[in-house]
């Protein structure tokens, strides 16, 4: 099975960082091909290897730390660089999206870093000790566990070649966790063949890990806003119209109910652009965008959301608008993903 691509979609834009690390994959090979013509000259290829690929001994001695980042943009052959690229093409954007350009280039070195100590540690105790590892795909695996976490129900285009060759949609729940059963596996039964599978489990492990650790400090210790300055977490509150309306005739305005009976029901991410506001939410009975219905009051900055399927209610406030007029423009519904989108008028 090979992905090609993912239906998540973006909301913040180009990911320039996702794409700046395919580049610099890319040059730092086409840099290889040339040092070591084609790789014909082995004592130019273990000389670069041996200088910038992560070599267990020297790393965990406290040597050569560079290599632990160095080695994670080196590939050894065509085939190790498509095959790297195109899962970090696939997988890598979205996570870019959601934590923001800097914190996932951080985030990605960090996985990266993590998965060379891990396969460090299991190549000393097997006696291989010396051989240098290269290959972003330690630090792939991370954004694989991290994007477990944050998009399982996204689904995966993915190849399948068999007896035939055919396009299916796997959800990210089913993909990734076979893939990774798949690395234990092979790592189980020693299935080495110059790929370092213990670099791969323990970049995965990491991604999941760091990425459940960001959820529970954003939603719970930061005040559930978003993984980036410009998002916005509210709190929901479910009511009823008929309740709204009866505070809204003594009170011309909603008041906030007490929060012991309040329903919390949505989770959403506001982001606020020049001209535009973008309310995202997940709600899994909702399959179209013609199932949501949506109306915004600019008086009392509330947002209605209602779903036609389930007839449920909820409130949202929005803050931090400008000093404009609102109109709900577009709903859209993807694998559960409901994204409004208010437009100043």
């Amino acid at each position: 099975m090979f992905p090609i691509h993912d239906d998540t979609p973006r909301v913040n834009g180009r990911p320039f960082v996702n794409y700046s690390l395919i580049g610099v994959n890319i040059i730092v090979f086409i840099c290889e091909i040339i040092i070591t013509g084609n790789f014909s000259n082995r004592m130019a290829v273990n000389e670069l290897f041996s200088n910038y690929g992560s070599i267990p001994d020297l790393v965990l001695s406290g040597q050569n730390l560079g290599s632990l980042v160095s080695s994670m943009f080196m590939h050894g052959s065509i085939a190790h660089l498509l095959g790297n690229m195109f899962f970090l093409y696939v997988f890598g954007d979205n996570l870019e999206d959601r934590f923001g350009h800097f914190r996932y280039l951080l985030l990605y070195l960090f996985w990266g870093v993590m998965a060379a100590l891990a396969h460090s540690i299991y190549a000393i105790s097997t006696g291989e000790g010396s051989i240098p590892a290269i290959g972003a795909s330690g630090a792939i695996s991370g954004v694989l566990g991290a994007y477990l976490i944050f998009f399982p129900h996204a689904k995966i285009h993915t190849i399948i070649f068999a007896f035939f060759i055919t396009t299916v949609r796997i959800p990210a729940i089913a993909y990734i966790p076979f893939w990774f059963i798949m690395q234990l596996v092979f790592a189980l039964i020693g299935q080495s063949g110059g790929v370092a599978y213990l670099a791969h489990i323990g970049g995965f492990i990491i991604g999941l890990v760091s990425a459940c650790g960001w959820k529970f400090f954003s939603n719970y210790l930061f005040g559930r806003r978003s993984f980036q300055n410009q998002y916005h977490r509210p709190r929901s509150i479910r009511t009823s119209q008929t309740a709204l309306n009866n505070q809204q005739d003594s009170n011309n305005r909603l008041r906030t109910p007490d929060t012991n009976n309040v329903e919390k029901t949505l989770r959403p991410e506001i982001i606020t652009g020049e001209n535009f506001v973008d309310v995202i939410f997940e709600d899994k009975n909702a399959s179209t965008f013609s199932q949501i219905q949506a109306n915004f009051d600019n008086e009392t900055h509330l947002l209605s959301i209602d779903n036609l399927v389930t007839n449920k209610s909820d409130i949202l406030p929005i803050s931090q608008l400008q000093n404009r007029n609102y109109v709900v423009s577009s709903v859209s519904v993807i694998n559960g993903i409901v994204r409004i989108r208010l437009s100043s008028i």
